[in-house]
């Protein structure tokens, strides 16, 4: 199979790309026993059950001659559709979406480099090709073509776009799976795909890393007033303006590692907690923040983000003449009795369809009316499941991989730029008490899991625009290239001592 690499990569890629998997749909929790059908030629290929949720990972091995392995790793799940508009019904018909979106783009000439690269033929569309199916399936082109001597695992996991249900399970299922088929883990490949909007250069990399996450929150409550008498209390939504002015794109929480930098933080989510028109001003909003780091850990996040809140509110003192002070959800939840903290989050975690900023909003909401404390003040804390950061600490095998990369024309960057399922398999760093303790649903809404520890990377796909309509991948590079990078990679650290 190692001269039709292409042939096979590009193949899966199209049938899995073919196959729907909204996250959090039916065809989601559908695709993991289709995908072990295409592994049932390998050694052992089964499914294992994602704890409470009702999704399942996939897993196939394919044996070598010893114990070290090497695992290739990527998600299934696919961000919807509905931005597609009319092309919806062809979102995952690449082949077929293709004319379709050229004839589009032609019509409306609303993304020239969009029709450039499409009539290039260098690029295919379609929701998931890039983000990750053509990864996954350049990692089962490699492994079925491989005949070295090192065992090689497979695992396609849930649930990345949303709480990385799939990868959180992995990790705690790993050291399981590798102690029951007597598997020393040498190195984790995370195949996902990278964004790069000039000439693949940005693309064509092995990240010894990836970023961590924080969902910064701030609950803002201020004190209410007629609007025909302003003055007379703070409103919340400006409150919650001089935040927005001073987070976004705060370059204080921009971390930098020689000459990669981590984003700034931006908004996600800026909302005051009315229900409906008045002429009362708003006594609460709800705001959350992406903020992404390299090597600080939640604490100093959390810090940093102290003094640019308390940089705002100062501003606003000067305005209202009022003190603002700025706390931690762990101050707040300090001034609850124990037991009401921990009945409240489970009552949240109860109430079905809400995310997970959500529920965090509402715990933080109850505790700060049961503190007895009243407005205007901000309260900081985070409110969705933490990604730590990651990163390589062996030296040796960096060199080992960053050779056989560098043979391809990859170089190498210290942090894959996306939040991506590493963050559970690979070294971790930073502790997260500080998280556990400003998280309003931790150990509620979700588990976090220990980091499974291993030496991981990513090497994937390239292309523009995912999570976009005109999600679209570089095919010669994914096809022609991605599966010998793996292959290379795969070898040398199966022959490395």
């Amino acid at each position: 199979m190692r001269n039709d690499l292409t042939g096979r990569a590009r193949e899966l890629a199209l049938t899995l790309t073919s196959w729907p998997s909204v996250t959090g749909t039916q065809d989601e929790a559908d695709f993991a026993p289709k995908l072990a059908r295409v592994l049932s030629h390998f050694d052992k290929a089964w499914t294992e059950p994602i704890p409470q949720d009702g999704r399942s990972n996939v897993f196939a091995l394919k044996r070598g001659r010893g114990r070290r392995t090497i695992v290739l790793t990527g998600h299934f799940d696919v961000v919807p559709v509905d931005d597609f508009g009319a092309l919806q019904p062809l979102a995952f018909s690449a082949e077929r979406l293709l004319p379709e979106i050229v004839a589009r783009l032609r019509r409306t000439g609303e993304n020239p480099l969009a029709l450039s690269d499409f009539e290039s033929g260098e690029f295919l569309p379609g929701r998931g090709l890039l983000d990750m199916k053509a990864g996954l399936a350049a990692g089962i082109a490699a492994m079925e073509s491989y005949r070295g001597e090192a065992n090689l695992l497979f695992i396609g996991v849930a649930d990345e776009e949303e709480r990385s249900a799939g990868a959180r399970a992995a990790a705690a299922q790993l050291p399981d799976i590798a102690a029951a088929h007597d598997l020393d883990i040498a190195l984790v490949i995370n195949l996902d795909a990278i964004s790069d909007q000039g000439d693949g250069t940005a693309g064509r990399v092995v990240a010894l890393g990836s970023i961590g996450k924080q969902l910064l929150t701030a609950l803002v409550t201020g004190k209410e007033a007629h609007a025909c008498y302003p003055q007379d209390g703070a409103n919340a939504a400006y409150l919650g303006a001089e935040l927005l002015t001073e987070f976004e794109l705060a370059p204080e929480l921009a971390e930098m590692s020689g000459t990669e930098v981590a984003a700034p933080p931006t908004a996600l989510h800026a909302k005051d907690l009315k229900a409906g028109y008045n002429v009362t001003t708003p006594a609460q909003c709800w705001l959350y923040w992406n903020t992404l780091q390299h090597r600080r850990n939640a604490g100093e996040v959390l810090d940093i983000s102290l003094m640019l809140a308390r940089r705002a509110m100062a501003r606003a003192s000067h305005r209202l003449n009022r003190d603002i002070p700025v706390m931690t959800y762990a101050e707040i939840a300090a001034r609850v009795r124990p037991a009401d903290v921990a009945q409240i989050a489970r009552e949240v975690a109860a109430v079905e369809g809400l995310d997970l900023p959500e529920r965090a909003k509402r715990v933080t909401a109850e505790l700060w009316r049961a503190s007895g404390l009243s407005g205007p003040a901000v309260v900081l804390g985070f409110g969705s499941i933490p990604y730590p950061p990651v990163s390589l600490s062996d030296a040796a095998l960096e060199d080992t991989i960053v050779k056989a990369a560098a043979a391809h024309g990859l170089s190498a960057v210290r942090y894959f730029p996306g939040i991506s399922d590493m963050s559970f398999l690979g070294e971790a760093a930073g502790d997260l008490s500080t998280a556990a303790a400003n998280t309003p649903i931790w150990g509620s809404s979700f588990v976090m899991p220990d980091a499974a520890g291993y030496p991981c990377i990513n090497i994937g796909p390239w292309g523009r625009d995912y999570h976009h309509w005109l999600e679209r991948l570089h095919a010669p590079y994914a096809f022609e290239t991605l599966p010998r990078v793996l292959l290379s990679v795969i070898d040398a650290v199966a022959k490395a001592r």
